[in-house]
C-alpha cells in the first residue's frame, strides 16, 4: 500500500536509514563520505580587507595631533616632527556595523599594516599637518609609520620629515 507516494518497502528503507537516529538517546549514525569523482579546477578563498568607505570615515573622524619644528639640516630647510592619529572605535559605533571592542581594534590594526593605501594616506595627512604647523608648503614629505592597538583604540604614529 502506498503512503505519500512511497511504497511499503521504500518507507521501511527510509525508516532504517543510518542518517536518522532510531530513538532518542541513541547516537547518530552517519553515512560514509562520498568519494570525489571529479576535482575542481579553481579554488576559492575568502579574503578580508578594509572597506574604503569605512577607512575614509575612520580617518575623517580620527583625532590628529602633530608636533614638530623647522630646522636647518645639512644646509637644507627641513621639518622634523610626528603626527599621531587615534581611531576610537567606540566613538564610531553609530556608523560601523562591527562592535568597537579590543578584538576589532586588533583586526583593524593588522589590516591597516597590510593595507596598500595607508602609507599614501598618511603622507597626505602629514603634508597637510606640516602646512598647518609651519604655514609653508613642503616640497616633499617622508613618513615612517607604526600602527598598534590598545583597548578599543588604534594608534597610527608617523615620524615626519619634510623639505622646503
Amino acid at each position: 500500500m502506498a503512503r505519500h507516494g512511497l511504497t511499503e518497502s521504500s518507507s521501511a528503507i527510509a525508516a532504517e536509514s543510518p542518517a536518522r537516529p532510531k530513538r532518542a538517546g541513541q547516537s547518530l549514525l552517519l553515512r560514509p563520505m562520498a568519494r570525489a569523482l571529479r576535482i575542481a579546477m579553481f579554488e576559492r578563498e575568502v579574503r578580508e580587507r578594509l572597506s574604503r568607505a569605512a577607512l575614509d570615515a575612520m580617518l575623517d573622524r580620527a583625532e590628529v595631533i602633530s608636533e614638530g619644528q623647522r630646522a636647518e639640516r645639512g644646509g637644507k630647510d627641513t621639518y622634523l616632527g610626528s603626527t599621531m592619529v587615534t581611531v576610537d572605535l567606540d566613538s564610531l559605533s553609530p556608523i560601523l556595523r562591527e562592535h568597537g571592542d579590543a578584538g576589532t581594534a586588533q583586526r583593524l590594526a593588522a589590516l591597516l599594516r597590510a593595507d596598500g593605501t595607508i602609507k599614501a594616506r598618511m603622507d597626505a595627512l602629514a603634508c597637510r599637518e606640516v602646512l598647518r604647523v609651519t604655514v609653508a608648503r613642503p616640497k616633499g614629505v617622508r613618513t615612517e609609520i607604526q600602527i598598534r592597538a590598545q583597548g578599543s583604540r588604534v594608534f597610527i604614529d608617523a615620524d615626519v620629515e619634510a623639505t622646503f
